[in-house]
């Protein structure tokens, strides 16, 4: 078998050909990527189960919270240690990593425990979505890249949809230890292929990790994730301690960007927001993040809660939406290969989606599951404008030395995205379905969301007739602030679009040309 080198590939692409190799290397790719994308929606739906057994439902929302820290803070160190000490490597080491923090979830005793190792899994995961989208801006000319959008877009829609499925039945069938069991042969696979099969150049960087810098940026993102986890829920925004996380986190932050300015080999050096496009392409990636992990998570609700929708095949209430951004990101990735212009996804997409969360703020108790539909389908055409549209652009506005953190950069903006998206709609979401039954309901109403404002299927059921149809009244009030706010948000992603500026692609044939406003990437040819 070939093997998958950056310059094989490059030759091979020019010829029209694909090498076996490369699709050996692309599948165990889409694993490690699927991997990391799965396992909270799995871990979600065996949630109840495990505090079953375990106990400890006070601390249940630590085993996301822990995942979801760990994962965030070890994004950019991944794709720094990749771009210093080979790429190869530094994946392999992040599938190992996942690995055992899954199996060791697996054979948890106690809560403690299982968050200890839940965050031993995330510090892997981590680095397997920044390794996979690196990796592929290694081997694949970013003009090409659009051929494989399709392909990381699919994946993310069968884990959305897949994922509630699979957790239940697994759960229901083999038991909860087995939701992290099945990471195991899953990823034993994507590491043996990218262990033979994948040959990249190796890397060794005499500068030292910047670890003071690592330490700044994890605190910095970790009082940022506590405090979007936290806030309104765990404490009141205006509690002493939601003030003490936000204070750590802006100090945090400022030495690291003041440190950043200074250090030898920064983790995250500054000189790549230089590049308009990148920066621009960082703005439009956290708000996707936002609106669309605001968009999945109270969708679902408002269909239950308003529209009878069953909760047992979650996923599948988010169909017509991931439908629609898995089909126009193929078709996307498709023009883009094509023409080598880019600058309409942005900008297309991004009124999709604002048009498309004003309508999901229209919804009201009458509202059809066909028109919901409707309304879903238009932002996900918006949404697979942008999902790899945007990592794609911010790819080609750094050089090849960069493109490891430049890749985890574009994650974590997105990953921050989704935690503020979640906080700020959910905190105006909890607050308009208070007000609402207190409104309609009296003082039933307010003992009824009095702890959560998010009733499952069960606590609904035994709602008398009155309090059910004013929940549902007050859950429609909530989605429309939420998706209004969405919608409004959804702006400043279409404003930094009309600024990007379409620079071609590099693989593009004559009119090869380098970003005018970024340093010329090395060609794939000379990285190795």
């Amino acid at each position: 078998m070939a093997d998958a080198s950056a310059a094989g590939i490059a030759e091979q692409q020019e010829g029209g050909k694909q090498p076996r190799s490369v699709r050996v290397v692309l599948l165990a790719l889409m694993i490690a990527m699927m991997l990391a994308m799965l396992d909270n929606m799995i871990i979600g739906t065996a949630m109840p189960t495990i505090v079953g057994e375990l106990g400890g439902l006070a601390h249940l929302s630590w085993v996301v919270t822990a995942y979801t820290l760990a994962t965030a803070a070890s994004t950019p160190v991944w794709g720094k240690v990749g771009d210093m000490y080979g790429r190869k490597g530094s994946f392999l080491a992040s599938i190992v990593i996942f690995l055992i923090g899954s199996a060791l979830s697996g054979m948890a005793q106690n809560m403690g425990e299982l968050i200890g190792f839940r965050a031993v899994q995330g510090l892997g995961a981590g680095g397997l979505m920044v390794g996979v989208m690196a990796i592929i801006g290694d081997l694949i000319p970013p003009r090409e890249r659009g051929k494989y959008q399709g392909m990381m877009a699919a994946v993310m829609a069968l884990a959305m949809i897949g994922g509630p499925l699979v957790g239940g039945t697994i759960t229901d069938n083999w038991g909860w230890r087995w939701a992290f069991y099945i990471n195991l042969p899953l990823g034993a696979i994507a590491l043996a292929a990218v262990a033979t099969v994948l040959h990249l150049p190796k890397k060794r960087s005499e500068a030292g990790i910047d670890y003071l810098g690592v330490v700044l940026l994890t605190v910095g993102i970790t009082a940022i994730v506590l405090v979007t986890t936290w806030g309104g829920t765990e404490y009141a925004w205006t509690s002493a301690r939601i003030m003490e996380l936000c204070a750590i986190g802006v100090a945090a932050l400022a030495g690291f960007v003041f440190w950043q300015a200074r250090a030898p080999e920064p983790v995250l050096p500054l000189h790549i927001f230089r590049s308009r496009n990148y920066t621009l392409m960082s703005v439009i990636g956290f708000v996707t993040g936002f609106v669309m992990f605001g968009a999945t998570l109270f969708l679902p609700l408002y269909q239950q809660a308003v529209q009878g929708a069953s909760a047992t095949n979650s996923g599948l209430l988010l169909l017509p939406m991931l439908g629609a951004m898995l089909v126009t990101s193929m078709v996307a990735g498709r023009v883009t290969t094509a023409t080598g212009r880019y600058k309409v996804f942005p900008v297309a997409g991004s009124t999709l989606v604002v048009v498309g969360l004003y309508l999901l703020s229209t919804m009201d108790t009458g509202t059809s599951r066909l028109t919901s539909g409707i309304f879903m389908a238009v932002v996900g055409f918006g949404m697979g404008c942008l999902m790899q549209i945007t990592m794609l652009i911010a790819q080609n506005s750094v050089e090849m030395k960069d493109m490891g953190v430049a890749s985890s950069s574009a994650t974590l903006f997105r990953t921050l995205g989704s935690s503020f998206g979640v906080a700020v709609m959910g905190a105006l979401f909890n607050s308009r379905v208070q007000d609402a039954m207190g409104d309609r309901a009296g003082a039933l109403g307010s003992r009824i969301t009095e702890h959560s404002a998010q009733l499952d299927a069960a606590s609904l059921a035994k709602l008398p007739e009155a309090a059910r149809e004013a929940y549902q009244h007050a859950v429609s009030s909530g989605t429309h602030g939420a998706f209004l706010l969405g919608s409004v948000v959804a702006v400043i992603s279409l404003v930094a679009a009309v600024f990007v500026k379409e620079v071609p692609l590099k693989g593009s044939g004559p009119e090869d040309a380098r970003p005018e406003d970024a340093p010329a990437p090395a060609s794939v040819g000379e990285a190795v």
